[in-house]
């Protein structure tokens, strides 16, 4: 009690100060406020990489900051994917945007394409396996006469000669490359496409060598740009992204089909996700505003007193903006969390105060004045209690190893006191300036809120205190089942817009192997050590397959050089070069002759899949003639090269690239290329060795057995799967230690000034319950717990103390079935603070990212149990536990 005193009359002293020259004081306020956000504008910043996020200073992050050390060249960059429908339109898209990204050096320092190097053009074949090679040259050497007669007639002409005479053979296969039908069928395809006016282009690597030779088959191509930051904007990359997409749009070729490419890589990832997180922001925060405006009008029927608390509210996040800009100087993807928590917290205190001003004008009939000074003396010892309390659960994630939420905690704690002293200093100010707001005549004599909903509420919360409180235990138990099944997904990429071109590249990557950048990576001190590591490693039963330094020097080169010069042999005078296509022949002849081919030996035919494509065929090439004979030139010339390269473009580039690896030599270690060396031996001679997983690693089982094997064999091994694995073994271990610091100092502080068990327990019951509930209602929703939604612990933590101390301390004066604690301007204050709070978070969760979508549907479940346990499940346990008290002072409704 003598502690109660002092404190109203510290109150009482400063609510006559503030009084003294409010003018004076709000424009000190206001001009501090000016150059808070000057400064913080200036020296505040937004951090993305969650690399940093999670115990900077472990043994993993010392890995993985020494492997980017060592082989840094692909740290901060874009990675460009090139896809197309063919192997050869990719390569050709890949080498124009090369050259074109070069060129541009205001843009990008840097560009890297891994395919492009003449060395792997000239021996590429040297990689293949030797049985895969030699399966190649057979295909070849059925292909060769093929080959021979097209180069002599590179045209249409030439190509649909050597169908009609393969059709009418005895022995097609000796004529074209592949089964005859399963050609005709993609050049019947090929056909309709061009005819119906979309472009195509047949793959002629995949034809020869289908099935053989597939790790060159792929269709997309990589290029690394290394982008040139722009830090004077919110998003440093983004000149360097537009740029890129200024050259792809440069090198589409309209008379070729569309090259796909997306712009992914960390920088494209963390680029995307600061505009998304801005966009998504903005709109939430423009949805909330709008939200807390309406609440508060219901509160307070007052414009004036809205008005005040929104100022109020204001200048408090221009104040913690500057202790953000002082104290961390950079936000990160959890910090940043730190603003919308102050909406909630510091506009409850406003709530409280500006209510029991509004019921005290009613009370002493307008006198503003003492009004002013009654609410400063009413609200002061209950609001800093709340706040000091609060503020420890915030403190207690100080000093964990999840820095985003250390810094939360930092930010989020001491943001509390800057509401508070703000609520406390400016608000009375602006009150005493602004007009005294006007009272309903409905409210005259009765406490405002007053209803048939609150009246019922009050008398049934009381007179079935024990069948709720039953009703609670087994609700509790239910919930503790519930948690031992809540799920984690503490994959960083599962938190960001999957609508995003990044993320979908990043996820469409993930879904081959040879592609995947869910990989291990192992780094060796020596040769020997790194080909003892890596032969360990590959015997592993979770492991694919490795890479090092050492398989860029192939097996069994003899014989692989052997089978290459048979192929060179086989192929003859066509192995020197292939010619280029012919342009302006008229087609017309060949496909009357292809037609009546397919005429005469339709009646031959048994099997009605060839059947099938026969008349499908010939369909396509009627239709050919028809559009002949219906153009003239030179748009009949056009037509005719379009098809022409619809159906050989990709031939003579195929064929000069094989023969180009015809050159191969035997390789050494010292013929490797620096640019590729330098990406597996570093400068200071630390050899590389990547691992490629067997199993998707999506499945946290899959990732914890590939990890525990491999780190058995290697303990520093790193990158994306051990940064998601151990980063998630941090966060749950930080956030046990920080809520049983947070609980256990909570509840002492509350014992101290309390000095009562019953109440300190009674006060935590609404926090322990809504917390319970919250985990188990994630279960229902089929919401994961990650990295963003599970900061919503310590912002309700915050929250249900809050509401826990006023509700305990108004039940001591309010048992009786025939009070209404629900009229009181204290229980008003929790529930409209309550709905403004869940405003400022309900519209994150509407937003594209799925990480603060997630945080907003978390918090606003968890608030909405935080309201049911303490209007509902509070009083209730309380009739049971609590005796009432006679007030020591006036007795007070409000």
């Amino acid at each position: 009690m003598p502690r109660e005193i002092h404190l109203r009359n510290l109150a009482f002293r400063w609510s006559n100060w503030l009084m003294y020259s409010p003018a004076l004081l709000l424009a000190s306020a206001v001009l501090l406020g000016y150059f808070a956000v000057h400064y913080t504008s200036r020296h505040l910043t937004i951090n993305t990489d969650t690399a940093e996020l999670i115990a900077p200073e472990s043994e993993f992050q010392q890995n993985r900051r020494k492997f980017e050390k060592a082989f840094g060249q692909d740290v901060h960059t874009l990675l460009v994917v090139i896809d197309s429908t063919s192997p050869e339109l990719t390569k050709a898209a890949a080498h124009r945007l090369g050259r074109e990204l070069r060129a541009d050096t205001e843009h990008f320092s840097t560009v890297y394409r891994p395919d492009e190097n003449a060395f792997f053009h000239r021996n590429g074949l040297l990689y293949i396996d030797t049985d895969k090679l030699q399966d190649f040259s057979v295909t070849l050497a059925q292909a060769q006469p093929f080959i021979g007669r097209i180069s002599q007639d590179p045209s249409l002409n030439g190509f649909f000669s050597i169908f009609e005479d393969a059709l009418n053979a005895e022995n097609p296969t000796g004529e074209v490359p592949i089964d005859l039908m399963s050609l005709i069928d993609k050049v019947s395809l090929s056909l309709h496409k061009t005819l119906n006016g979309e472009t195509d282009l047949l793959s002629w690597q995949k034809l020869i060598a289908e099935n053989n030779i597939s790790e060159a088959q792929s269709d997309k191509a990589f290029i690394f740009v290394t982008p040139k930051f722009d830090f004077s904007r919110i998003l440093p990359a983004e000149p360097a992204i537009n740029a890129i997409r200024s050259a792809v749009a440069k090198i589409q070729d309209p008379n070729l089909p569309t090259v796909k490419i997306w712009i992914t890589g960390e920088v494209g990832l963390e680029h995307d996700e600061m505009a998304g997180m801005s966009e998504g922001t903005f709109t939430a925060s423009i949805f909330s505003l709008v939200l807390v405006c309406g609440i508060l009008l219901i509160a307070y029927r007052s414009w004036l007193l809205m008005l005040a608390t929104l100022l109020t509210l204001t200048l408090g996040m221009i104040f913690c903006g500057l202790f953000a800009a002082v104290a961390v100087k950079e936000l990160n993807l959890i910090s940043v969390a730190f603003a919308v928590s102050n909406i909630g917290l510091g506009v409850e205190y406003a709530i409280h105060f500006c209510l029991r001003y509004r019921d005290n004008l009613d009370l002493h009939g307008k006198d503003k004045l003492r009004a002013i000074h009654s609410a400063v003396l009413d609200t002061s010892p209950s609001l800093i209690l709340c706040a000091g309390t609060t503020s420890i659960g915030l403190y207690a994630f100080v000093p964990t190893d999840y820095q985003g939420i250390s810094e939360l905690g930092l930010l989020a704690g001491s943001s509390l006191f800057i509401c508070l002293f703000i609520t406390l200093t400016v608000l009375p100010v602006l009150l005493k300036i602004l007009p005294t707001p006007a009272i309903h005549p409905l409210q005259r004599g009765e406490h405002p809120g007053a209803s048939k909903i609150s009246l019922w509420l009050a008398a049934f919360t009381l007179h079935y205190a024990k069948p709720i409180t039953w009703a609670t235990a087994l609700l509790t138990a239910a919930a503790l089942y519930l948690v031992f099944q809540v799920k984690t997904d503490f994959n960083p990429i599962n938190l960001r817009d999957p609508h995003t071109e990044s993320v979908i590249a990043f996820k469409e990557l993930l879904k081959a192997r040879d592609t995947s950048p869910m990989t291990l990576t192992v780094l060796a001190s020596s040769a020997d050590e790194a080909k003892s590591m890596q032969e360990k490693l590959g015997n592993l039963k979770t492991v694919d397959k490795t890479v090092s330094l050492f398989d860029f020097v192939p097996e069994d080169q003899e014989n692989k050089l052997g089978i290459i010069d048979d192929m060179m042999m086989t192929l003859g005078p066509q192995s020197q070069s292939f010619p280029q296509l012919k342009m302006g022949t008229d087609p017309k002849p060949s496909i009357l002759r292809m037609i009546a081919a397919i005429d005469a030996n339709l009646p031959k035919k048994t099997d009605p899949a060839e059947i099938r494509s026969l008349r499908a065929f010939k369909q396509e090439l009627q239709d050919v003639l028809v559009e002949l004979n219906a153009r003239f030139q030179p748009d009949r010339g056009v037509f005719i090269e379009k098809i022409q390269t619809s159906l050989l473009g990709t031939l003579p580039t195929v064929m000069n690239q094989l023969l180009t690896g015809f050159q191969a030599e035997e390789i050494q270690p010292a013929s490797i290329p620096p640019e590729v060396k330098e990406r597996w031996l570093s400068k200071e001679g630390l050899y590389r060795i990547q691992i490629f997983p067997k199993e998707d690693l999506n499945d946290l089982h899959h990732l914890r057995n590939f990890i525990t094997d491999v780190q058995a064999i290697a303990p520093d091994a790193t990158d994306l799967p051990v940064m998601y694995w151990e980063s998630m073994k941090a966060v749950l271990a930080a956030f046990q230690q920080a809520i049983i610091i947070a609980l256990t100092a909570i509840a002492l502080l509350l014992l101290f000034i309390r000095r009562s068990i019953v109440d300190t327990l009674l006060v935590m019951t609404p926090l322990v319950l809504a917390g319970l509930f919250t985990m188990a209602s994630t279960v229902f929703t089929g919401t994961p717990i990650n990295f963003a939604n599970i900061i919503a612990l310590p912002l309700l933590m915050g929250l249900g103390v809050d509401n826990g101390i006023h509700m305990v301390e108004k039940l001591h004066h309010s048992l009786s079935e025939n009070q209404n604690i629900y009229q009181s301007s204290t229980a008003r204050g929790m529930f409209y603070g309550a709905l403004t709070t869940i405003s400022s978070f309900i519209g994150l969760a509407f937003s594209p990212h799925q990480g603060i979508a997630s945080m907003g549907l978390v918090i606003t479940i968890g608030i909405f149990w935080i309201m049911t346990s303490t209007f509902i499940l509070l009083p209730a346990i309380s009739k049971l536990t609590l005796k009432p008290k006679v007030a020591q002072h006036q007795v007070e409704t409000a």
